[in-house]
């Protein structure tokens, strides 16, 4: 789903229009004091669901993340990839409640996640060799 995922692109913003890619406006969003904090988690979770108000990046994030899943984050840099990877799995692995409705919403026939394992699995082998 994400990269919330692969929301993750958590700091996800505008697409440039001269280069398709997101603006890393937001790019200095600290992931990992996010994950470590149950409110900002919940806050972007329920952002995400339309269940409480976004913050400007939990906006950003929330209007390019159909389109982030669609293209496989196309439009990320690399900051955003790393981030949206980080948050995803945090919330595979500590939120898997989170992670269902956030997949039900964005990704209801579970291509990302399709994708996402694959991923794993080929970075998994190569990390064997």
């Amino acid at each position: 789903m994400l990269t919330i995922l692969t929301l993750l692109c958590i700091g996800g913003g505008a697409l440039a229009a001269e280069s398709d890619k997101y603006t890393t406006k937001y790019d200095n969003v600290d992931v990992d004091a996010v994950i470590r904090n149950e409110r900002l988690t919940k806050n972007y979770v329920g952002c995400l669901l339309d269940l409480t108000p976004c913050t400007p990046d939990g906006s950003e994030l929330k209007k390019n993340l159909p389109d982030a899943l669609a293209t496989d984050c196309a439009g990320c840099s690399v900051a955003q990839k790393k981030a949206a990877d980080k948050f995803s799995q945090h919330l595979i692995d500590e939120k898997p409640e989170d992670w269902k409705l956030l997949e039900t919403k964005y990704d209801p026939t579970g291509a990302y996640r399709l994708r996402y394992l694959e991923e794993q699995s080929k970075n998994d082998t190569e990390a064997e060799h």
